[in-house]
């Protein structure tokens, strides 16, 4: 308690205050403790006992506030303290691993702290090569799931195998790697009951099933419950059927990620104010991905400037498609056919 007190106040306190503090706790303490604070290049701290002299005289040339000595009893969720002592956390760093998200949570700077290099990650490269993925992947990859140096590469090679017999392509295999980090970490039979739900409810074949995770890998890994609720507001509360449910998922996967009550906004808006049948956004999906605050900024706009027309039989059609594309001014000058000031008006007086 003694030390672990000190150490507080040396991280917190000026050095006057810090003099201060020490004297008040030496009178708390028995007389085989003494605390000596240096000011010099920077503030260190020994305490010295009669168990731990020999040792110390040995080593007197170390900083008292060594990272390597601190490791084994105080502990710390800021990895980049020990990147100067670890090799591992150095060649993180180098592979572009984001060291600050990876310490955000719980239990993981721990893990990522007592890794070995060469024994714990240099395997995983390796496997990871051979399966045609990117070195420029791998920092966003161990960023995301640095638990994957927990698997055994037996395990994964099993599951690499398995996608192989599903017939998913090279490329296929490279990108559900990349996209998804944490696919790996699904056992060949917990990924294959996830994609048979997906080709039995919406009706896929096997190409439609291997485009849909191919497109969206983080769909198939996703919460359950969460995708339930989804299919459900886009079947009953949106009215889609089976046929357009299929078409909608197999272009857009990733709206069965998105929050149902957005896509109930969404819909609403898009369907009842915009005037578009549910045919049209089956194909045009890029409406329900994209916000519904942006849909409504563009389409007033059109209206205003009497441009939005929808409906591919008649003149002057907009595709729905082209509201959602591309930024303000994308917006502006090939679909609006308008100037960015009028629209930049316009937003500042709705």
């Amino acid at each position: 308690m003694f030390c672990s007190a000190i150490r507080n106040i040396l991280r917190n306190s000026q050095n006057a205050v810090i003099t201060s503090q020490i004297r008040n706790l030496r009178g708390q303490q028995s007389a085989h403790h003494e605390v000596e604070v240096l000011t010099s290049a920077g503030i260190t701290h020994k305490q010295n006992n009669k168990k731990t002299e020999p040792a110390e005289s040995e080593g007197s040339k170390e900083v008292a506030l060594d990272f390597r000595n601190r490791e084994a009893h105080v502990p710390s969720f800021n990895l980049a303290a020990y990147v100067n002592n670890s090799s591992t956390l150095q060649q993180f760093i180098s592979l572009g691993v984001d060291l600050h998200s990876i310490e955000r949570r719980k239990g993981l700077g721990d893990f990522v702290l007592k890794l070995d290099f060469e024994k714990n990650v240099k395997p995983y490269i390796t496997f990871l090569v051979d399966q045609g993925v990117s070195p420029d992947d791998f920092g966003r990859m161990f960023t995301k799931n640095p638990l994957l140096f927990k698997e055994d590469l037996d395990d994964l090679q099993t599951r690499v195998e398995y996608l192989k017999s599903k017939r998913f392509s090279d490329e296929a295999r490279q990108r559900i790697l990349t996209q998804n980090p944490y696919w790996l970490m699904f056992s060949t039979r917990r990924v294959d009951r996830r994609l048979g739900y997906f080709q039995k409810e919406f009706r896929l074949s096997g190409h439609d099933l291997r485009l849909l995770a191919t497109r969206e890998p983080n769909a198939i890994t996703y919460n359950m419950e969460h995708l339930r609720k989804s299919v459900f507001t886009l079947k009953e509360e949106m009215g889609f059927n089976a046929k357009e449910l299929s078409a909608l998922v197999v272009r857009k996967p990733r709206l069965l990620m998105i929050p149902p009550d957005d896509l109930v906004e969404r819909f609403s808006y898009i369907h009842q104010d915009m005037g578009l049948p549910h045919a049209q956004i089956v194909q045009c999906p890029e409406l329900l991905a994209s916000r519904e605050f942006r849909l409504r900024e563009r389409h007033e706009f059109l209206k205003l400037l009497g441009r939005a027309q929808y409906d591919p039989q008649k003149d002057l059609y907009i595709s729905p498609k082209t509201i959602v594309e591309g930024n303000n001014f994308y917006f502006v000058r090939n679909v609006a056919k308008s100037e960015l000031e009028t629209f930049d008006l316009f937003l500042k007086t709705r």
